[in-house]
């Protein structure tokens, strides 16, 4: 019998290759300015087109810059590469959205959002959080340039076929606890290597008691256990989600593909190469101490000691703890902070904002703390306003900017200073990911919330 992953992947398999790879066929391509130039030039040598540019859908958002889009971008390395992907997506006559565009945002936020993304299908893009589109319930997977190059070519790709993992987390969330939480916590267990060479499925009670916006966060952050992709089998969720989005099927055409959306999911004796369990009641608020998103633990909780460890893993922790400035054994409620990031392809979507602004609202910023509240899209923008959370969000001191890929990574202005602490819902906590020097500590929305109006790292769920 099959799982989710067997069904979408046997439904592409144009040919397989004798003791070689899978050319698998795929739906839906997504391009950003940074990681399609050179396939468009792969092309031009060849003199070929892209062979179904209907399926591809350009986008600028790693370059972007969160404030003045309608002037030019200050930045020259930034105005090439998003001035680039501009004039390739008209020379090969593929759909745009360019900034000021109100489609344009972040690739894996509006995706989903403008109904483009759908279950079944396989999607890829020249980034590696793709896996965030597994949350509706496809296979979606970050590729290399010459990879983007083949799919423009062929609308395939050649691929070897991953293991399976099944993770299964039961019971109710505590108070105070997201879908980022559950993905800290699964990385702090399994390691940023755990799921290495596998696909994962998710699932389980408190799998499906997430919304959209919480599995699209949690899909998010399947590559950083080193998983090739991350997934959760299409529900009545999901469908609520999509019906009606701008890109989505109507009439005969939706009860067709919703008769086949519901087949999407692993049969009851399907068989995973791996299975993992875990317990909603072990997860609190989660942040990350060191420099890899696996280093990380409850709010409640201190830093590890090196006992037990051995030499190689003493070194590599002591240098991460040493660039963070941290301690073993230390604890890191009050510790002050510099910075807060809300955005990113991670935390950037409305409920996100929601979840931030339920915290600080009739509170007011820390006034050493620069917060940098970023939608991931012009529609989030948009949800924002309609709702009023802007209003809540200025009187407590915040100010809200333009959609963008922002501090989650230093491709922008947006760069943390070195040596400064930054609270940040992006997926990444590398040395120099938000500046040279910068000191990431990863967290959710309600923890960065916390930390934007106490100034130190604070329980959320004291202010809740």
């Amino acid at each position: 019998m099959n799982t989710l992953f067997d069904k979408i992947w046997d439904a592409h398999v144009v040919e397989q290759v004798k003791d070689g790879p899978t050319q698998l066929y795929i739906d839906r391509l997504y391009c950003h300015e940074v990681t399609s130039p050179q396939a468009f030039s792969g092309l031009r040598a060849r003199g070929i087109e892209c062979f179904r540019p209907e399926k591809i859908y350009c986008m600028p958002d790693h370059n972007t810059p969160t404030h003045d889009q309608d002037k030019p971008i200050d930045d020259a390395i930034s105005k090439t590469q998003v001035d680039t992907l501009a004039k390739n997506a008209k020379d090969f006559g593929l759909a745009h959205f360019g900034m000021m565009d109100k489609r344009n945002g972040i690739i894996h936020v509006v995706g989903p959002e403008r109904g483009l993304t759908l279950p079944g299908m396989t999607i890829v893009c020249g980034d590696s959080h793709t896996s965030t589109h597994g949350a509706l319930g496809a296979i979606a997977f970050g590729i290399g340039t010459s990879e983007v190059e083949m799919v423009m070519a062929s609308q395939c790709i050649l691929q070897s076929r991953p293991k399976t993992m099944l993770i299964t987390v039961d019971g109710e969330l505590s108070k105070g606890v997201t879908a980022k939480d559950v993905a800290l916590y699964m990385m702090s267990k399994m390691t940023t290597s755990g799921a290495t060479g596998y696909f994962v499925e998710y699932a389980g009670s408190t799998i499906r008691n997430l919304t959209m916006e919480g599995r699209l966060t949690l899909c998010n952050l399947s590559i950083e256990m080193g998983a090739r992709g991350g997934m959760i089998a299409p529900d009545e969720v999901t469908f609520a989600y999509i019906k009606g989005r701008e890109n989505a099927p109507t009439g005969e055409e939706w009860e067709k593909e919703l008769a086949y959306w519901k087949t999407l999911k692993s049969d009851t004796d399907a068989v995973f190469d791996k299975e993992v369990h875990f317990n909603a009641a072990d997860i609190e608020p989660m942040l990350t101490y060191g420099t890899n998103p696996g280093m990380g633990m409850g709010i409640t909780q201190h830093i590890p000691t090196t006992d037990g460890m051995g030499d190689a893993a003493k070194a590599s922790f002591k240098k991460s703890l040493d660039y963070m400035g941290f301690q073993p054994a230390e604890t890191l409620l009050g510790k002050k902070i510099d910075y807060v990031f809300l955005g990113a392809c991670t935390n950037g979507r409305i409920e996100d904002f929601r979840a931030f602004a339920s915290l600080v609202k009739g509170h007011k910023k820390a006034d050493h703390v620069i917060a940098w509240l970023v939608p991931g899209s012009w529609m989030v923008d948009a949800q924002i306003r309609k709702e009023g959370i802007d209003k809540i969000l200025e009187e407590a001191g915040f100010a809200i900017r333009q959609p963008g890929c922002s501090a989650c990574l230093a491709m922008n202005d947006d760069k943390i200073p070195a040596g400064k602490y930054s609270v940040s819902t992006s997926n990444r906590n590398f040395e120099g990911r938000q500046g040279p020097g910068a000191r990431t500590i990863l967290a959710s929305p309600l923890v960065a919330a916390a930390a934007a109006i106490t100034g130190v790292i604070t329980d959320p769920r004291e202010l809740i």
